[in-house]
């Protein structure tokens, strides 16, 4: 208890400042002490533990939408890096989606749904593997990663992509559907909402995600070294938090007219195109992820799984 405390006093600072760059008007943080000592400085711990200075330690972080991944992540790197003294470097799967272009090139090829981003098939995964594989070498070299735009819609013009000139003790790699597993094929045959009933009659869409999962995807996941997942209660409450979060990017891009933000509808509809990996993940993730942060209808960490070793 005493080393938390300890740990807590040196952090707490920069954790709070940065919590208030993400709080609203209309929506404020809520137990951050809490937050702190009783879930996130202890994961810090815990990963700390594990490093070595040889090469990085991958931390696979995911959650549906809304669930906080970014936030999380976050403070996390603060701790991580103001009392380890670790350099940590945190990227999203999101910032590998595949440009507008190529996914308009993939849905006329394969299915129209493919052009909305998100689901597995719709990351550059080569790109990441590519990534995965630099940050590893011995002879590290400063490498450009990707940044992608969510308000336009398509990846950022180079100038604003990540660039990471040393290689990190710890890299966090968060995103909805990493660790994702695939389906039995049985199972796709029965759609789980609107969206799939109408537009993939044919199991095109949903088939093709799957095989993604199968391979591309399972070869990427098993470069990382753990997983965290953030589990929310149901598949409803994400829908309630997604929209809040739209709501953040509106406030933050609103003088800009070329931006692409999403009314209620939108996001409903864009939503339905996770909810079977989702729901999936619901079922899977907490028998095979290192460590589960079950959510409440709050939004606030209520418990934290770690796996027996």
């Amino acid at each position: 208890m005493q080393v938390t405390e300890k740990c807590f006093d040196k952090v707490k600072k920069d954790c709070f400042k940065f919590i208030k760059s993400q709080e609203t008007s209309t929506e404020k943080f809520s137990n951050k002490d809490k937050m702190l000592k009783t879930f996130l400085i202890p994961i810090c711990f815990w990963i700390a533990n594990k490093t070595n200075n040889k090469k990085p330690y991958f931390v696979g972080l995911a959650g549906g939408q809304g669930t906080g991944k970014t936030t999380i992540s976050s403070i996390l790197k603060i701790i991580l890096e103001k009392y380890f003294k670790l350099k940590v470097f945190k990227i999203s799967i999101d910032d590998f989606y595949k440009t507008r272009k190529e996914r308009f090139n993939l849905s006329k090829k394969i299915h129209p749904m493919l052009m909305t981003r998100g689901v597995p098939g719709t990351h550059d995964v080569q790109m990441m593997l590519n990534f995965f594989k630099k940050v590893k070498s011995k002879n590290f070299k400063k490498i450009e990663l990707p940044d992608f735009n969510k308000a336009i819609d398509d990846r950022s013009a180079k100038k604003y992509w990540y660039k990471l000139k040393e290689k990190p003790d710890v890299i966090i790699f968060e995103g909805w559907c990493v660790g994702a597993k695939a389906e039995l094929d049985k199972t796709l045959k029965k759609s789980i909402n609107s969206l799939e009933k109408t537009n993939d009659q044919k199991f095109l869409w949903r088939n093709y995600v799957n095989k993604q999962l199968k391979t591309n995807y399972k070869k990427l996941y098993s470069q990382l070294n753990c997983m965290i997942y953030l589990k929310a209660e149901n598949f409803s409450l994400l829908q309630k938090w997604r929209l809040k979060q739209e709501h953040k990017l509106w406030l933050k891009s609103k003088k800009s007219s070329s931006h692409k933000i999403m009314n209620k509808s939108d996001i409903l509809k864009f939503m339905q195109t996770y909810q079977r990996i989702t729901e999936n993940m619901f079922k899977k993730m907490p028998k095979y992820a290192s460590i589960v942060l079950n959510l409440n209808s709050n939004h606030q960490i209520k418990s934290a799984i770690y796996k027996k070793k």
